[in-house]
């Protein structure tokens, strides 16, 4: 079983984050993957023989621009082995959902991931999927003619502090490293990260980078 980041405004930066090397492509091929994911968790399908639990805590919004606060709260589920994805080495199926305790940038995603055992008890697991955010998906121009001083306040601090991600729709590409405690129970350390890849959307794509740690419990 496979137990399974004043108002002097900031330069603003497109597709932050360590995946954004993934490129066009990756982002392609981990949107077919994430929609048969999708598929197996909603529909049912290929149902697997156990499964995994999971809950942690993220550092929010570590990207250059780093605009928002909080900690976001996750908790999750990831299936067994898919062996009938045996052609895709076998990934496993995971839900998650992130909730965070400062402003309303909340998700829920949902893709693949396949676990790698390194030594031992170490193992990594990458991940990708597709999900939605709650966190703004534009912001209002601060250049707007006619707009009053405080306005014009009041859209500064807007973008001070909140991420453009361009849609609510999101890529949720993924990296994990675990430690196996015992049968049952793992502990990793985690980055996601939530990004359009100028994919679901041409314009703003800032992204969001998270790194936490998670307990995740095998029944």
């Amino acid at each position: 079983m496979a137990p399974t980041l004043g108002l002097t405004m900031k330069t603003p930066h497109k597709g932050a984050g360590l995946f954004q090397v993934w490129g066009s492509a990756t982002m392609r091929y981990g949107a077919c993957l994430a929609a048969i994911a999708a598929s197996i968790v909603l529909g049912g399908a290929g149902a697997a023989s156990a499964a995994d639990v999971l809950a942690g805590v993220y550092a929010h919004d570590l990207g250059p621009a780093s605009r928002e606060n909080g900690e976001d709260i996750l908790v999750g589920w990831r299936s067994d082995q898919l062996g009938w994805l045996k052609i895709l080495g076998r990934p496993s199926a995971y839900v998650t959902a992130a909730a965070n305790t400062d402003v309303s940038t909340d998700w829920l995603v949902t893709g693949v991931a396949w676990k790698f055992k390194v030594y031992d008890k170490i193992y990594v697991r990458p991940n990708f999927g597709i999900g939605y955010t709650t966190g703004k998906a534009s912001r209002p121009s601060v250049t707007q003619p006619g707009l009053t001083p405080a306005q014009v306040a009041s859209r500064l601090h807007l973008y001070e502090t909140r991420i453009s991600f361009g849609t609510h729709w999101q890529f949720n590409p993924g990296l994990s490293a675990g430690y196996q405690i015992n049968d049952r129970l793992a502990a990793e350390l985690s980055y996601e990260h939530l990004s359009n890849g100028q994919i679901l959307h041409q314009g703003d794509n800032e992204g969001l980078d998270d790194v936490g740690v998670r307990l995740v419990y095998a029944y």
